[in-house]
């Protein structure tokens, strides 16, 4: 059986998951779908804080917003905003 994941991946998972044996398929997102996912990462990682307060699940969360905050960046420049 097939199992799809529709998450965003980080630290060298897909690696991890081929030098195991398993494959996987990832795909490159588009600076808007990846703001989306980010958002929805967002969520994930605040729930999980508010249900355990743990300072790992709020490291998590600071690590989403730090990588929504380069990508709100990249974007910005991209379409040529200034940011003061």
């Amino acid at each position: 059986m097939i199992k799809r994941y529709n998450k965003l991946v980080r630290d060298r998972i897909p690696e991890i998951i081929e030098s195991s044996g398993k494959t996987c398929t990832t795909e490159a997102l588009s600076p808007e779908e990846y703001l989306r996912m980010l958002d929805v990462k967002l969520d994930e990682e605040l729930a999980e804080y508010h249900k355990d307060q743990n300072i790992e699940e709020l490291a998590d969360l600071l690590e989403v917003i730090h990588a929504a905050a380069i990508a709100h960046q990249k974007r910005c420049i991209t379409f040529g905003i200034m940011q003061a």
